[in-house]
This record gives C-alpha cells, structure tokens and sequence, in this order.
C-alpha cells in the first residue's frame, strides 16, 4: 500500500505525464515495462502459467516473446492513465481513431451494454466510447485499495460523462440505466468468484465465468455491444473497435451465454495476443476438487 505521501506523489506524476507529449509517456511506460520484465515477480510467472493454458501449442520462444510483448503494454497502460485522467478532452480525441458497426450517435439507440473485453487498452477504449457516445451513459467498476487512487480514478472515469456505480449489488442500477435508455458500459471477462459465475470453456480450460451480462440483458431487454480498445503501433494511439450486437442473446441458458463471451475472445485475442490481459489470474477459482493452476 502507498503511503499517504507516496499516494500524492503518484498522482502528482500522473498529471506531470499527463502534459508531455503523448509519445514520451508512452514511451516512457513501454521502457519500464521492459526493465520490470527483467525482473523475476509474481506477475510474470502468472503471465506465463495463462499463456501456457490457452496456448499449449506454442513455442517457449513464442510464449516468451509474447509475455514480454505483453508486459511492456500491460505497464505502459498503467502509465497512460495519465492520459486518460487528467489530459484535456482536446488532447485525448486526437489519440483515438473509431471503428464501429454500429450508429454510436443514434438518438434511438434500444437498450444497450456495451461489453468491455479486457485487452489493455480497456481503459482508453472506455473513455473513447464515452466521447463518441456524446451523452451520458452508466459504467460499472471495481473500488480501488486506496481510497485517493480510487477517487482520482473515479474523477477521470467519470469526466467525460459517465456516471459510476461500483459492482457490489449493481444489478438494480443497472436496470435503471436501461430504462432510462443510457448505454451501460461493464466487463465480465475476469475472474470474480463463483457468485453468479458458471464453469465454461476458454481456450479449452474450465473458467469461472459470469453469468450477469445474460442476465442483464434479458431482464433490462438490452441489446449487447461488445467493444475492445486496441493499442496502435509506433506510439500512434488507440482504435476503439465496436462490434455489431450479438445476434439470438441472450438464450436464457447460463452457461451458453457465457460461452458466448469466451468464444469471442477466442476469436479475437489470436488477433493479438500480445495486447490482452494476462496478468490477471483468469483460471484462479476452480472446480470443486481441482488443484490450483498457479
């Protein structure tokens, strides 16, 4: 835990960052992702234990050179929080280029999550998504340790207009923000406990797997949007890539729903594996008498 002091230096950082030219903190995030990779920690070896799972047929030269890839983006992202707190509206709007299928700006937009998938540029993709969406839209999160760290995330998160409500019983928020027509925005794809999860295949590995987005959607008769920020080369930005809804979902089934999801991702980490979140324990909770993977 950072100190009160080192909590304020943090932060004090942050907004020095957030001034540079984009390319330098950026940069500067990629270069200390590299040296933290040297490193041996935790982390790593969790990097390397998901690699191995979803990806059995690699190389080791392979999975080393993707979970080195990955770490220096996984970092970098921390750093470019800078960015996307506290760097102006102005500055921001020129770091992201738009891919949608679907009418962002549509007035008649029917109810609708939007499923942020958990590449590292999440973050950035949130934000972007809020911008382009240009009204006020719901967005769940999960309360930081550190109550000051939590407060200046939730400063930056929310000031493009989002309005936030953390994910201890969120359900009845969230169905108010259907009704109310605001597009929600949420992520399912970590690994949060058996509460309302089902076990189901990622990568071909049994995931403890949620059950709410489902839930969410036929209860609150929501359309959902899943949606993916993606880290340009050469230090040039971010795409926010919106995919069209997903057709005939939910099915009232749980563990198709969630499968749904999975597959997805499936589909797309191949695409660049380098950029999603494998420094979270994605496999951490087990089927009743399995041993754990880390």
């Amino acid at each position: 835990m950072l100190g009160r002091l080192g909590t304020h230096l943090a932060i004090g950082f942050l907004k020095l960052l957030a001034l540079l030219p984009y390319g330098l903190t950026a940069r500067f995030g990629d270069g200390l992702g590299w040296l933290l990779y040297q490193i041996p920690s935790r982390r790593k070896r969790i990097v390397h234990t998901n690699l191995k799972l979803c990806f059995p047929d690699w190389s080791d030269e392979r999975r080393e050179e993707v979970a080195g890839q990955h770490f220096r983006h996984a970092i970098r992202s921390y750093v470019e929080r800078s960015y996307q707190w506290f760097a102006s509206e102005q500055a921001y709007r020129k770091l992201f280029t738009i891919d949608s299928e679907i009418d962002l700006t549509d007035p008649d937009m029917p109810p609708t999550l939007l499923l942020g998938l958990h590449f590292v540029g999440i973050e950035a993709g949130s934000m972007a998504l809020n911008l382009a969406l240009g009204r006020m839209c719901g967005s769940l999160y999960t309360p930081m340790k550190n109550p000051e760290i939590d407060a200046a995330a939730k400063a930056g998160r929310s000031r493009f207009g989002a309005e936030l409500a953390g994910r201890a019983d969120s359900a009845r928020i969230v169905l108010r923000w259907l009704r109310d027509r605001k597009p929600v925005m949420l992520g399912a794809d970590m690994d949060y406990g058996l509460r309302n999860s089902t076990f189901v295949p990622f990568f071909g590995v049994p995931a403890c797997t949620l059950t709410a987005v489902g839930r969410l959607a036929k209860t609150g008769r929501a359309q959902v949007v899943p949606f993916i920020g993606e880290v340009l080369p050469n230090y040039k930005g971010y795409r926010l890539k919106v995919f069209k809804p997903w057709d005939h979902y939910p099915t009232g089934d749980d563990d198709l729903d969630a499968r749904r999801m999975n597959e997805f991702l499936e589909q797309q980490i191949p695409l660049m594996p380098e950029q999603y979140y494998w420094v979270h324990k994605r496999f951490k909770t087990r089927p009743p008498g399995e041993p754990s993977l880390y």
